[in-house]
């Protein structure tokens, strides 16, 4: 596979997570038994699918989100979160009665540190991804990650092959990928940490993202792009391999960067950019959303970033 895709003019669609995030603000993480006062605190809007659907949005894509939210308050907070902004919440259910949340320690040096509990995110399952069919073949690309249950990515996966439409995974949190569904991944977006948990490479710079970026690719993947934080994304694909450096800002605070990064870059290639030319719409924007406190409130739009 080339480095460059040929995409409908359907909408994204994004299957994932929708969380409520507590987000608490502190000097440092603590110990063990320790106790320590933070010195903010927010609920705000978030999950890995939702923060990739609201940057798809924002950046210029037309989005449809597929998930599943708690008969809880959060649950119409996060809802009406995707839709303000334009994305498609028709297949944004209920399950259950509580929806997901996440508990973020962010430290002053904008490292954050999440713990999950999936609520009605755990209710998405094959069948689930069944009823989306036809919404997932008139889409011009399917996004995915890790934060809702593997059959519900699995069955999505399919789908998309069955329909030719390209598949875009980003491997968070990170967990085995099935052999079955390999070919079956155009684009893989993990960061240095799933990387070297996907290939046992440990991955810290460039090369030895080059290397794990390898690894994968035998596996069938087409396009591989790792993440490096403030070191940039590494690319690889059939054409070559390649590092684009990361713009050099003050960090606030690093939640949905990686979200934001895939967002920008889905959104580049729908407007027809090369892969390094979408790469760097995303890194651009998640240049700005480090700068910013919070998940969605962070994610800017197309209009922000000087491209």
């Amino acid at each position: 596979m080339s480095g460059n895709l040929v995409l409908s003019g359907g909408p994204v669609v994004v299957v994932g997570s929708l969380n409520m995030d507590l987000v608490m603000r502190t000097s440092r993480v603590p110990v063990a038994g320790e106790t320590l006062s933070g010195r903010a605190f927010a609920t705000v809007p978030g999950g890995k699918g939702a923060n990739q659907a609201l940057a798809c949005a924002r950046l210029g894509a037309p989005v449809a989100m597929i998930g599943r939210v708690g008969r809880d308050a959060f649950g119409g907070i996060l809802r009406e979160a995707l839709a303000g902004d334009g994305v498609d919440v028709a297949a944004v259910g209920q399950a259950g009665e509580v929806s997901g949340v996440a508990m973020i320690l962010v430290e002053d040096s904008g490292q954050n540190r999440i713990i999950l509990a999936p609520g009605a995110n755990a209710a998405l399952g094959a069948a689930e991804l069944d009823e989306e069919a036809a919404r997932i073949a008139a889409a011009s690309m399917l996004v995915l990650q890790f934060e809702v249950p593997m059959p519900a990515v699995e069955r999505a996966i399919a789908h998309a092959r069955a329909a030719r439409v390209p598949v875009l995974l980003n491997p968070a949190p990170a967990a085995a990928i099935p052999d079955a569904i390999w070919s079956g991944i155009d684009i893989l977006v993990p960061n240095e940490s799933e990387a070297s948990a996907l290939t046992d490479v440990s991955v810290r710079e460039p090369a030895s993202a080059f290397e794990a970026a390898r690894i994968l690719r035998s596996k069938g993947v087409g396009r591989v792009l790792i993440t490096l934080g403030e070191q940039g994304v590494a690319i690889v694909d059939a054409d070559r391999e390649r590092h684009l450096p990361a713009r050099k800002v003050e960090v606030v605070d690093t939640t949905a960067a990686g979200d934001t990064f895939i967002g920008g870059l889905v959104a580049g290639l729908l407007e027809g950019r090369t892969l390094d030319e979408a790469a760097a719409i995303g890194q651009a924007a998640s240049a700005i959303c480090v700068t910013r406190a919070g998940a969605q409130p962070s994610i800017p739009y197309r209009r922000e970033l000087s491209l």
